[in-house]
């Protein structure tokens, strides 16, 4: 079953179509430079279940952007530490699929650095996490941010979370 994103409007797209999108915002302004964002973050519902929203941004360095976003509940989650991991898990398959598609568009598109935002931070809860987690991002050879700089997750996507 494919998981279809959501633009600003509602309207749902296949990850191509997504793509395809973000391909037209990087030509539309070809001397900007630009960040390709996945971020994920997740709600613990009552159930046990957790509620999980991944955004693709694009961010047009000082000069705003547009993003995606496609949310679903999955699985009992019992630790918190359980939840990260299948936060990022579902960050990096977003990010390997994006890219797979932007290589498809690699034609003349300007400049653009990608990353990856996990909802992690210094303080709170999760900053036990934060190694294992960077460590699994990069090893996936992606360029990690986490709080305060991981607006995507912390920020974005924490917006469309139930």
């Amino acid at each position: 079953m494919q998981v279809l994103f959501k633009n600003s409007f509602g309207a749902q797209l296949p990850l191509h179509e997504v793509v395809g999108e973000v391909v037209q915002f990087l030509k539309n302004d070809t001397a900007s430079s630009y960040k390709i964002i996945i971020g994920t973050d997740s709600l613990h519902l009552p159930s046990k279940n957790a509620d999980f929203v991944t955004v693709v941004v694009v961010y047009r360095v000082g000069n705003g952007g547009r993003y995606f976003w496609r949310g679903f509940e999955k699985g009992k989650f019992h630790t918190l530490r359980d939840r990260i991991i299948q936060e990022v898990l579902f960050s990096i398959d977003t990010a390997k699929e994006v890219l797979e598609e932007l290589k498809k568009n690699s034609d003349l598109l300007p400049h653009w650095d990608f990353e990856i935002h996990a909802d992690i931070g210094e303080n709170g809860e999760t900053k036990t996490l934060i190694q294992e987690v960077v460590g699994m991002i990069r090893a996936n050879n992606f360029e990690v941010k986490t709080k305060p700089e991981s607006y995507a997750a912390s920020k974005v996507a924490d917006r469309h979370v139930r």
